[in-house]
């Protein structure tokens, strides 16, 4: 132990050895106590301020009741937010606040409605490009398409003799062995393309696919007839690359009679043979 100074030992048992009188406060009371324990200790009586009062008066320790369940009535205390029922620092006590709130409410509903208005414009000009673009991709397709078709057409029209020199041979009996093969492939590989060959004995003359070469009168028909097939038609898709070449029967309008004709005489020029 570190040896004290005899004046330090002095005071100590001066201050242990007093006793409090009956003239003291609670407080004082209270301090004399907690010094006699301290100096038991060892240590040194701390010096407590005083809290002045409004007047000038100490007062006394503040305490908080925070426990949860009342000791009285044994029920659980409701937490008070702090600020309840009293106006916030800083705050008017008056009735400042609804305007304040309504002035803010009014300025973010002028907000919402200029976010609205941009939103149905943006909205607006997405669907304006979404729809142009949808054009633009059909508009890429059907010009696709119609390049595809012209470059068949082109080829298909360049191989449309070759057919023709097929069908005859093949009506001469001239379409055998290895020619034959050939030209059964190249009929099978046009039509695998899209081309399509049309005209027939005996369908109705129909001036928009039937070019007519030769005409002639009949009583076996009641309408414009295809007697006769001289080139045959094709076409691709929709579209015509060549008009059947035909030769067309219409009905007799005499009925099949005909009126016998007067040979006429060679008019005298005004004299005769001598």
């Amino acid at each position: 132990m570190i040896p004290r100074p005899e004046g330090e030992k002095h005071d100590q048992q001066h201050v242990t050895n007093q006793e409090p009188s009956e003239h003291m406060t609670e407080r004082q009371t209270g301090q004399h106590v907690h010094g006699e324990a301290y100096a038991r200790e060892g240590g040194d009586i701390p010096h407590q301020a005083s809290e002045p009062g409004p007047q000038g008066q100490q007062e006394g320790p503040v305490v908080r009741d925070k426990r949860r369940i009342d000791p009285q009535t044994g029920q659980v205390r409701q937490p008070v937010e702090p600020g309840q029922g009293q106006p916030a620092a800083g705050q008017p006590a008056g009735g400042g606040e609804p305007q304040d709130q309504a002035a803010q409410l009014a300025q973010l509903q002028e907000q919402l409605a200029q976010l609205q208005a941009q939103l149905a414009e943006r909205t607006a000009d997405l669907q304006r490009l979404q729809a142009e673009y949808a054009n633009y991709r059909k508009r890429v397709e059907r010009d696709r398409e119609a390049m595809r078709e012209l470059a068949l057409v082109g080829v298909l029209t360049e191989l449309l003799p070759v057919l023709d020199n097929i069908q005859r041979a093949r009506e001469h009996g001239e379409l055998e062995g290895g020619f034959k093969s050939v030209g059964e492939s190249l009929e099978s590989t046009v039509a695998k393309l899209g081309l399509q060959r049309f005209g027939e004995r005996g369908d109705p003359f129909d001036p928009t696919i039937h070019e007519a070469l030769m005409h002639r009168y009949s009583t076996e028909v009641s309408e414009p007839t295809c007697v006769e097939i001289l080139e045959p038609g094709y076409r691709f898709g929709q579209r015509v690359i060549r008009a059947a070449r035909v030769a067309v029967a219409e009905p007799d309008p005499t009925g099949g009679l005909q009126t016998p004709t007067e040979p006429t005489q060679p008019q005298d020029d005004g004299g005769s043979a001598q």
